[in-house]
């Protein structure tokens, strides 16, 4: 029986989970590839602390260098994450005639191209399964199964951080610093948790998506990002008040040579499949012009989930290493030669539905003042809420509008937060209606 051998760069939670599939799931891999995989050489700084896991003598050591250049080694799989010295390491195995497999979506989103480029140039497989929607399917669906559709549009929850922090103001009635201590405390988020819930963990998966559906090259720092620190319990109340859920929503969509490209907290119909989907788990919903709408669900992150989707990787390019057909997927799933020239729509040109909250001045006129420089900027309200007159200093109006071009909305609102009448910055929320 053939023996496949891998070299893991990066010893922490995920890398220690494939270890485990490895070790607990040994026949399992076997029977199924029709040959053994062999973890030969793990490269870790930290080359002390237990794991866990028992490993032969000589696997574990802290000289990178030595499991790159070890001709017997055809597999790498990087899970060092950030970007250097990951970037380093991935091109110079790369060179080397190794195929790499990765969870690192930082990596790949800023220097995904260079990657994907040399990799092509060497014949070799870059995989990275595990980089968004950790135990989730998606790419290998996007770039194999749904292979033959054009995508008109995508749409993610893919950071479980921010949707338990939501499902817990939606279900509880808390604010988001109430709820993100408690995460912190359960360990669903980091002692510094900027990357989540601002948005730019969701904006790295996304980018990576936009390519794979899109077939184009991405600058992710062009990628609108916003994350859910603004939003609070009573948003959540009125959300559900008007009939949606509130989600940070990474959102793909197709129009001509351009393409939209956002990350933003986005209400969406409490009766739609995504606005179900709680707690710490991730899902993506593709539209294709032949499969239609396809929903993938599951764990987004955490040691099982992400080693699941590493190993899943690393099997399929065992597999062809089994045959010697070299690199048989491109990492994109098309050449790079056959990339589209897509650009990403600014914001301001973007067209959906928006949620307003006004703090304002409790005093007659004011909602006839705001109502009127909205109409002024072609922004026509769809339904509103309008608390009865009490005694506060301050009370919040809401209106939900029709569709209208962002450009209007950002005049309108800058015209609004001047008035004397405005007691704190609007906030404004996207609403999709239409998610098909």
């Amino acid at each position: 029986m053939k023996n496949i051998k891998v070299g893991l760069l990066g010893f922490g939670t995920i890398g220690t989970g494939v270890v485990k599939v490895i070790q607990q799931n040994c026949g399992i891999l076997a029977s199924r590839l029709g040959a053994t995989i062999e973890l030969a050489r793990i490269a870790d700084l930290d080359t002390t602390t237990d794991r866990g896991v028992e490993l032969s003598p000589g696997v574990l050591t802290d000289d990178a260098q030595g499991l790159l250049n070890d001709p017997g080694i055809q597999v790498v799989v990087e899970l060092i994450g950030g970007y250097e010295p990951a970037r380093t390491f991935v091109l110079q195995a790369i060179r080397n005639g190794k195929h790499v497999v990765t969870a690192n979506k930082a990596l790949l989103a800023k220097h995904g191209d260079e990657i994907f480029a040399a990799a092509e140039v060497a014949g070799v497989d870059v995989m990275f399964e595990a980089a968004v929607g950790g135990g989730i399917p998606i790419i290998s669906a996007i770039k194999e199964n749904l292979g033959a559709n054009n995508f008109y549009a995508f749409y993610g929850i893919l950071n479980g951080t921010c949707n338990y922090i939501l499902t817990e103001m939606d279900e509880e009635g808390k604010d988001f610093s109430d709820v993100l201590d408690e995460a912190q405390k359960k360990g669903y988020a980091e002692a510094d948790p900027t990357f989540d819930v601002e948005g730019v963990d969701t904006a790295h998966k996304l980018a990576l998506l936009l390519s794979l559906c899109f077939g184009t090259k991405v600058d992710y720092d062009q990628i609108y990002t916003e994350g859910i620190s603004n939003i609070t319990a009573l948003d959540i109340e009125y959300a559900r008040d008007f009939g949606y859920k509130l989600k940070l929503l990474a959102i793909g969509k197709r129009d001509g040579d351009k393409i939209e490209a956002r990350v933003h907290p986005t209400m969406i119909p409490e009766d739609y499949p995504l606005a179900a989907i709680n707690g710490v788990f991730n899902t993506v919903r593709l539209v294709g012009d032949f499969s239609g709408p396809v929903m993938l669900s599951g764990y987004g992150a955490g040691m099982n989930a992400t080693a699941s989707a590493v190993m899943g990787d690393v099997l399929a390019v065992a597999r062809d290493l089994q045959t010697d057909c070299g690199s048989r997927m491109p990492a994109l799933g098309c050449p790079q030669s056959e990339l589209l020239p897509l650009s990403i729509k600014p914001m301001e040109q973007i067209v959906t539905h928006y949620y307003l909250r006004f703090n304002v001045k409790d005093q007659p006129g004011v909602l006839a003042k705001i109502a009127g420089v909205l109409g002024e900027h072609e922004i026509s309200i769809e339904s509103m809420v309008q608390p009865h007159r009490h005694e506060a200093e301050a009370v919040p109006i809401v209106f939900m509008t029709h569709a209208a071009e962002e450009r209007n909305v950002n005049a309108a609102l800058a015209e609004i937060n001047k008035m004397d009448v405005i007691r704190d910055e609007t906030l404004l929320i996207r609403v999709e209606d239409h998610l098909e």
